[in-house]
Protein backbone atom coordinates (compact mmCIF):
# COMPACT_ATOMS: atom_id res chain seq x y z
CA UNK A 1 0.00 0.00 0.00
CA UNK A 2 0.86 3.49 -0.56
CA UNK A 3 2.39 5.58 2.28
CA UNK A 4 1.53 9.52 3.30
CA UNK A 5 3.32 11.10 5.96
CA UNK A 6 0.99 14.39 7.09
CA UNK A 7 2.45 16.92 9.20
CA UNK A 8 -0.14 18.99 11.89
CA UNK A 9 -2.81 16.00 11.33
CA UNK A 10 -4.25 16.42 14.92
CA UNK A 11 -6.87 18.58 13.83
CA UNK A 12 -8.23 20.63 10.98
CA UNK A 13 -7.07 19.94 7.20
CA UNK A 14 -4.42 17.34 8.14
CA UNK A 15 -6.99 15.29 10.24
CA UNK A 16 -9.00 15.34 7.18
CA UNK A 17 -5.73 14.38 5.13
CA UNK A 18 -5.57 11.44 7.36
CA UNK A 19 -8.81 10.73 7.79
CA UNK A 20 -9.53 10.16 4.05
CA UNK A 21 -6.18 8.34 3.44
CA UNK A 22 -6.41 6.36 5.75
CA UNK A 23 -10.18 5.09 5.05
CA UNK A 24 -9.11 4.72 1.39
CA UNK A 25 -6.23 2.10 2.72
CA UNK A 26 -2.89 4.32 2.54
CA UNK A 27 -0.39 3.66 5.28
CA UNK A 28 -0.51 7.16 7.33
CA UNK A 29 2.02 8.56 9.12
CA UNK A 30 0.58 11.54 11.22
CA UNK A 31 2.60 14.17 13.04
CA UNK A 32 1.83 16.79 15.41
CA UNK A 33 3.09 18.44 18.52
CA UNK A 34 0.52 16.94 20.41
CA UNK A 35 -2.59 13.94 19.43
CA UNK A 36 -6.13 14.93 19.71
CA UNK A 37 -9.17 12.05 20.00
CA UNK A 38 -10.09 12.38 16.69
CA UNK A 39 -6.58 11.60 15.43
CA UNK A 40 -6.02 8.92 17.89
CA UNK A 41 -9.29 7.13 17.07
CA UNK A 42 -8.18 6.65 12.98
CA UNK A 43 -5.51 4.18 14.11
CA UNK A 44 -2.87 5.76 12.20
CA UNK A 45 1.04 5.95 13.51
CA UNK A 46 1.83 8.91 15.22
CA UNK A 47 4.33 10.15 15.85
CA UNK A 48 5.62 13.77 17.59
CA UNK A 49 6.97 16.39 15.81
CA UNK A 50 7.35 20.87 16.63
CA UNK A 51 7.82 22.36 13.44
CA UNK A 52 9.24 25.37 15.45
CA UNK A 53 12.18 22.74 17.14
CA UNK A 54 15.19 22.77 14.81
CA UNK A 55 16.96 20.20 16.64
CA UNK A 56 13.76 17.71 16.53
CA UNK A 57 13.20 18.39 12.71
CA UNK A 58 16.53 17.37 12.56
CA UNK A 59 16.15 14.72 14.25
CA UNK A 60 12.94 12.87 13.19
CA UNK A 61 13.73 9.73 11.04
CA UNK A 62 11.10 6.88 9.35
CA UNK A 63 11.64 3.72 8.40
CA UNK A 64 10.45 2.87 5.16
CA UNK A 65 9.68 5.06 1.87
CA UNK A 66 7.62 7.51 1.16
CA UNK A 67 4.96 7.79 -1.98
CA UNK A 68 3.31 11.22 -0.33
CA UNK A 69 4.78 13.99 1.74
CA UNK A 70 1.68 16.82 2.67
CA UNK A 71 3.40 19.44 4.86
CA UNK A 72 -0.04 20.89 6.57
CA UNK A 73 1.14 22.17 10.04
CA UNK A 74 1.34 26.04 10.33
CA UNK A 75 0.31 28.75 12.34
CA UNK A 76 -1.76 31.80 11.79
CA UNK A 77 -0.53 34.06 14.50
CA UNK A 78 0.28 36.83 15.34
CA UNK A 79 -1.82 38.83 13.36
CA UNK A 80 0.19 42.00 13.71
CA UNK A 81 3.27 43.02 13.33
CA UNK A 82 4.28 45.76 15.68
CA UNK A 83 6.11 45.51 18.95
CA UNK A 84 8.81 43.24 20.54
CA UNK A 85 6.03 40.56 21.10
CA UNK A 86 4.88 40.13 17.46
CA UNK A 87 8.37 40.65 16.11
CA UNK A 88 9.08 37.22 18.58
CA UNK A 89 5.96 35.84 17.15
CA UNK A 90 6.50 36.05 13.47
CA UNK A 91 9.85 34.90 13.85
CA UNK A 92 8.13 31.44 15.26
CA UNK A 93 5.36 31.72 12.51
CA UNK A 94 8.10 31.87 10.14
CA UNK A 95 10.01 28.93 11.55
CA UNK A 96 6.40 27.34 11.62
CA UNK A 97 4.99 27.70 8.10
CA UNK A 98 8.17 28.42 6.05
CA UNK A 99 12.13 27.18 7.55
CA UNK A 100 11.08 24.14 9.30
CA UNK A 101 8.76 22.52 6.62
CA UNK A 102 11.73 23.14 4.19
CA UNK A 103 13.97 21.37 6.72
CA UNK A 104 11.86 18.41 6.92
CA UNK A 105 10.88 18.41 3.04
CA UNK A 106 14.78 17.96 2.30
CA UNK A 107 15.70 15.55 5.16
CA UNK A 108 12.95 13.14 3.50
CA UNK A 109 13.69 13.74 0.23
CA UNK A 110 16.06 10.58 0.46
CA UNK A 111 13.05 8.90 1.44
CA UNK A 112 10.84 9.22 -0.75
CA UNK A 113 10.00 6.65 -3.49
CA UNK A 114 10.73 7.83 -7.23
CA UNK A 115 8.10 9.31 -8.85
CA UNK A 116 6.71 10.42 -5.69
CA UNK A 117 4.68 13.82 -4.74
CA UNK A 118 5.86 16.66 -1.90
CA UNK A 119 3.19 19.32 -1.18
CA UNK A 120 3.25 21.99 0.80
CA UNK A 121 -0.27 23.31 2.16
CA UNK A 122 0.12 27.49 1.18
CA UNK A 123 -2.46 30.19 1.09
CA UNK A 124 -3.51 31.94 -1.64
CA UNK A 125 -3.40 34.98 1.01
CA UNK A 126 0.85 34.18 -0.47
CA UNK A 127 0.62 35.52 -3.41
CA UNK A 128 2.26 39.00 -4.16
CA UNK A 129 0.36 38.87 -7.71
CA UNK A 130 -2.70 38.94 -6.17
CA UNK A 131 -2.03 41.07 -2.49
CA UNK A 132 -5.33 42.49 -0.82
CA UNK A 133 -3.24 43.61 2.60
CA UNK A 134 -3.18 43.12 6.13
CA UNK A 135 -2.02 39.70 7.46
CA UNK A 136 1.67 40.78 6.70
CA UNK A 137 3.39 38.27 9.05
CA UNK A 138 0.86 35.18 7.51
CA UNK A 139 1.33 36.32 4.02
CA UNK A 140 5.04 36.36 4.49
CA UNK A 141 5.63 33.09 6.05
CA UNK A 142 3.67 31.73 2.94
CA UNK A 143 5.36 33.24 0.77
CA UNK A 144 8.34 31.54 1.80
CA UNK A 145 7.62 28.69 1.98
CA UNK A 146 6.33 28.64 -1.49
CA UNK A 147 9.94 30.24 -2.38
CA UNK A 148 11.30 27.09 -0.88
CA UNK A 149 9.15 24.76 -2.31
CA UNK A 150 9.81 26.00 -5.86
CA UNK A 151 13.71 25.07 -4.53
CA UNK A 152 12.77 22.03 -3.74
CA UNK A 153 11.45 21.25 -6.99
CA UNK A 154 14.69 21.97 -8.64
CA UNK A 155 15.89 19.69 -6.68
CA UNK A 156 13.78 16.93 -6.55
CA UNK A 157 13.18 17.34 -10.35
CA UNK A 158 15.90 14.57 -11.51
CA UNK A 159 14.04 12.00 -9.40
CA UNK A 160 10.60 12.63 -10.88
CA UNK A 161 9.69 13.60 -7.45
CA UNK A 162 6.51 16.50 -8.18
CA UNK A 163 6.83 19.38 -5.58
CA UNK A 164 3.50 21.80 -5.70
CA UNK A 165 2.17 24.54 -3.47
CA UNK A 166 -1.54 24.11 -2.98
CA UNK A 167 -4.03 26.32 -1.94
CA UNK A 168 -6.87 24.96 0.02
CA UNK A 169 -9.20 27.75 0.11
CA UNK A 170 -11.00 29.28 2.79
CA UNK A 171 -11.81 26.40 4.86
CA UNK A 172 -14.37 26.07 8.07
CA UNK A 173 -11.01 25.03 10.36
CA UNK A 174 -10.58 26.84 13.41
CA UNK A 175 -7.72 28.45 11.20
CA UNK A 176 -10.54 29.76 8.32
CA UNK A 177 -13.30 29.83 11.23
CA UNK A 178 -16.87 29.11 11.16
CA UNK A 179 -17.58 32.32 7.78
CA UNK A 180 -15.28 30.28 5.66
CA UNK A 181 -16.62 29.22 2.31
CA UNK A 182 -16.27 25.33 2.20
CA UNK A 183 -15.87 22.48 4.50
CA UNK A 184 -12.62 20.15 5.40
CA UNK A 185 -13.96 17.64 3.40
CA UNK A 186 -14.55 19.36 0.51
CA UNK A 187 -11.05 21.12 0.36
CA UNK A 188 -9.42 18.23 0.89
CA UNK A 189 -11.56 15.96 -1.66
CA UNK A 190 -10.34 18.53 -4.72
CA UNK A 191 -6.76 19.05 -3.28
CA UNK A 192 -6.53 14.70 -3.59
CA UNK A 193 -7.44 14.71 -6.56
CA UNK A 194 -5.67 17.05 -7.67
CA UNK A 195 -2.78 15.77 -6.10
CA UNK A 196 -3.47 12.26 -8.10
CA UNK A 197 -3.11 13.62 -11.00
CA UNK A 198 0.14 15.64 -10.35
CA UNK A 199 1.93 15.38 -13.54
CA UNK A 200 6.13 16.79 -13.77
CA UNK A 201 5.20 19.54 -16.07
CA UNK A 202 3.40 20.85 -12.71
CA UNK A 203 6.25 21.22 -10.41
CA UNK A 204 7.33 23.93 -8.91
CA UNK A 205 3.84 25.51 -9.41
CA UNK A 206 1.77 27.50 -7.03
CA UNK A 207 -1.79 26.14 -7.51
CA UNK A 208 -5.54 26.93 -6.06
CA UNK A 209 -7.34 23.33 -5.54
CA UNK A 210 -9.42 23.08 -8.56
CA UNK A 211 -6.02 22.77 -10.09
CA UNK A 212 -5.44 26.78 -11.80
CA UNK A 213 -2.23 28.17 -10.97
CA UNK A 214 -2.14 31.48 -8.52
CA UNK A 215 0.30 34.07 -9.22
CA UNK A 216 3.13 34.27 -7.35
Amino acid sequence: MPTVLITGANRGLGLEFARQYSRDGWDVIATARESSAELDALGVEIKSLDLSDADAIAAFGIDRPLNLFIANAGTSNPKETGGADNARGWQHMMMVNAIGPYQLAKALLSRMADGGKMIAISSGMASIGDHGGGCVPYRTSKAALNMAWSSLAIEARGRGIACVALSPGWVKTRMGGAGAEITPEESIGDMRRLIAGLTMDQTGKFLRRDGSELAW
